[in-house]
């Protein structure tokens, strides 16, 4: 089992900037993902970036560009640092870690912070 805890969410003016902190605990030693992915009000979750262990990272194209996504391996804990917010990035946004349980994959979820940009 992989425990996540999120924080860094909040009310910001668009234009501003946000730091999104999620730190895991628990069985961490086979992480191979660690991803933030958002939920607008009436859409579908998204995702928004991700990393791996070797430091590859992924972007929307929505974020490319204004977040940078980063991994602290020694404390278990991504980021998500966000600039030049727009008011279309308000959502809640949750972090996601990809575990290898045996040859498998399992995924666990965070309970979400959200995050608000007002124009």
């Amino acid at each position: 089992q992989v425990q996540l805890v999120e924080s860094g969410g909040g009310l910001v003016q668009a234009g501003g900037s946000l730091r999104l902190s999620c730190s895991a605990s628990g069985s961490i030693s086979n992480i191979n993902i660690m991803a933030w992915h958002r939920q607008a009000p009436g859409k579908q979750r998204e995702s928004v970036a991700s990393i791996t262990g070797g430091d590859i990272t992924r972007y929307a194209d929505s974020a490319k560009g204004r977040f940078t996504i980063s991994m602290d391996t020694a404390k278990a804990t991504v980021y998500l640092q966000m600039n030049i917010l727009k008011p279309e990035d308000t959502g809640v946004y949750y972090c996601n870690v990809k575990t290898w349980v045996g040859y498998n994959l399992r995924d666990y979820w965070g309970q979400g912070t959200q995050v608000t940009v007002s124009s």
